[in-house]
């Protein structure tokens, strides 16, 4: 039992339906189909029987999606077995295709210089549009200053809805008006 648990801790961090996982949630399935029928006996409640089939169809599902899984799994490793062997001249490809999938997805920060997320996608735009204006040896920095974004300058009040001219808003003095109200 300790090595099934142990088993089944480490199939969990692996991707893909692992045969442990699936004979987990397959006991797990027939055991909440057990309590659904036992518990169908002692109420009559017809809603025993509608979780039954909805808990029944999920249990399906999960079993037919983790068999169409490993027979894709099966005809990929297949053709990937049946392919010739790559000749040197597309190593340079290759390599391009494995720098280009260890890229970080949109929104990494790139170094420990930023602070945010929308600060590197800030730069990454600014370095983009930069690269695809054309360069003249002084207009680079002149193209690099008029991309950047604008800096409030200070705070703005939002217009009131209520007519109210009180910057005050909170629901303290909300409840402060229906007491008002209340007394009066």
């Amino acid at each position: 039992m300790g090595s099934f648990m142990e088993e089944l801790w480490a199939s969990i961090f692996t991707p893909g339906p692992t045969p442990t996982l699936l004979v987990a949630a397959n006991a797990t399935f027939a055991a909440l189909q057990l309590v659904l029928f036992l518990l169908l006996l002692a109420t009559s409640s017809i809603h025993f029987v509608v979780l039954s089939v909805l808990s029944a169809s999920l249990w399906w599902s999960i079993n037919w999606f983790a068999r169409e899984l490993a027979i894709a799994q099966a005809q990929a490793a297949e053709k990937e077995k049946n392919q010739p062997t790559e000749l040197p001249a597309e190593d340079n490809n290759n390599e391009k295709r494995r720098s280009e999938a260890s890229r970080k997805p949109p929104g990494a920060l790139d170094s420990t210089e930023s602070d945010t997320e929308t600060e590197s996608l800030v730069e990454r735009k600014i370095s983009a549009a930069s690269a695809a204006a054309p360069q003249a040896p002084s207009t680079n920095t002149a193209t690099a200053a008029t991309l950047k974004l604008p800096v409030p300058q200070g705070v703005r009040k939002r217009p009131s809805v209520s007519g109210e001219s009180s910057g005050y808003v909170s629901t303290d003095s909300e409840w402060e008006k229906v007491d008002d109200k209340a007394t009066a």
